[in-house]
């Protein structure tokens, strides 16, 4: 399919680049060094199963993926496998590591995994509500997570009915800047991000589907 490459789209963004987006990109890649970013939106988690039916929040904190979601997972898996990933940067939600673990367990590029909360998920629903490293340590052994704090996601203001502080829509824009420097200053070329549709929206510029995967590139 145009536009498709190793499972992964080419989309376009105001923050990074795609590939071949300008007459002079051969120039460019002569003369700039760049690097990939895959972007691989978690599997469907059983708060997205349950929103799709109506209804309101329910209460699914720190979702896990559904039994589709563990579909889409696997099928990525397969995906992704030739993609020759150097690093993945994972949001420290469930349904994140999840989708890390199943799609990078055994990876023919052996990654390295970082665990980074900088690209967590907006706080507007009971699943952005993440758990402390030591629960998470317990379920996700093979994850390194002692460097997060206890209380990694937003956690500020006032809180709603629900008890959840809504995280305001300027504070996602500023850690999408601060994503963005982050991933600029990673010596990688090839990095996979496992995250999460709105921050993915501010980043990319579209919503992606659940386990979809695009590729940006950024300018060094």
């Amino acid at each position: 399919m145009p536009g498709e490459w190793n499972g992964a789209r080419d989309v376009e963004s105001s923050r990074v680049r795609p590939a071949n987006s300008t007459p002079n990109s051969r120039i460019q890649m002569s003369t700039i060094p760049l690097k990939s970013i895959i972007c691989i939106r978690h599997g469907e988690s059983t708060f997205n199963a349950a929103a799709a039916t109506g209804g309101g929040d329910p209460l699914h904190f720190d979702a896990r993926l559904s039994a589709v979601g563990e579909m889409q997972v696997r099928k990525a898996r397969l995906q992704l496998r030739e993609t020759p990933i150097e690093l993945v940067i994972t949001s420290p939600l469930t349904r994140a590591l999840q989708t890390t673990a199943g799609i990078f367990s055994d990876h023919p590029s052996a990654p390295s995994i970082l665990v980074e909360p900088l690209h967590r998920e907006r706080v507007e629903n009971s699943c952005d509500i993440g758990r402390t490293p030591a629960v998470l340590a317990h379920e996700f052994p093979s994850f390194v997570l002692d460097h997060l704090p206890e209380v990694w996601w937003h956690d500020l203001g006032e809180r709603d009915e629900r008890g959840i502080c809504v995280e305001p829509v300027e504070a996602v824009e500023r850690r999408v800047g601060e994503f963005t420097e982050l991933l600029r200053q990673r010596p990688e070329r090839m990095i996979a991000v496992v995250g999460h549709g709105t921050f993915f929206s501010l980043l990319t510029g579209r919503m992606l589907a659940n386990c979809e995967a695009v590729r940006l590139v950024l300018d060094r």
